[in-house]
């Protein structure tokens, strides 16, 4: 269940170093932002009940995997219709290639991140799969020659 919450600075600093490390214990946690354990760990359930807080994840190393390859493909539509847009984020939301889908405005329709193995690997994600989809009209892939920043921390 969401709630409004307004957040004050202590939930702020909490927020700061669970982005840092979620698995940090609340003792340390207490002992970094300056309070108390039990007051940390409430605070954190309160923050999860009204939704600023999402469930806990551990950062993966994708070139370690062999997924090493980030590729930035803008995506054109056949058709703006509720069910084309619809049926296109059900198919997106069931590649797991896809780790990332903006819905944009301006000349392009969705921006996608897609992390693949290499060129030939994404070479038969776009044309087997991708450009198959019967909503899509075109598409335009950008490769990252590396990455200069990556963050999951949100500012605040």
């Amino acid at each position: 269940m969401k709630q409004d919450r307004q957040i004050d600075d202590l939930d702020r600093r909490i927020i700061s170093m669970l982005q840092l490390d979620a698995g940090i214990s609340h003792q340390d946690l207490a002992e970094k932002v300056g309070a108390s354990a039990a007051s940390c760990w409430r605070r954190i359930r309160a923050l999860e009940t009204a939704g600023i807080l999402g469930g806990t994840v551990r950062l993966v190393d994708a070139a370690a995997l062999g997924k090493g390859v980030n590729v930035l493909c803008n995506i054109r539509m056949r058709s703006h219709a509720r069910d084309a847009r619809s049926a296109f984020e059900q198919f997106v939301d069931g590649q797991p290639e896809i780790v990332e889908c903006f819905s944009m405005s301006g000349e392009w329709d969705y921006l996608l991140r897609v992390m693949v193995a290499d060129v030939a690997d994404y070479n038969r994600f776009l044309m087997n799969r991708l450009l198959g989809h019967p909503s899509v009209a075109g598409a335009a892939s950008h490769f990252a020659l590396s990455m200069t920043k990556y963050t999951t921390a949100i500012p605040i």
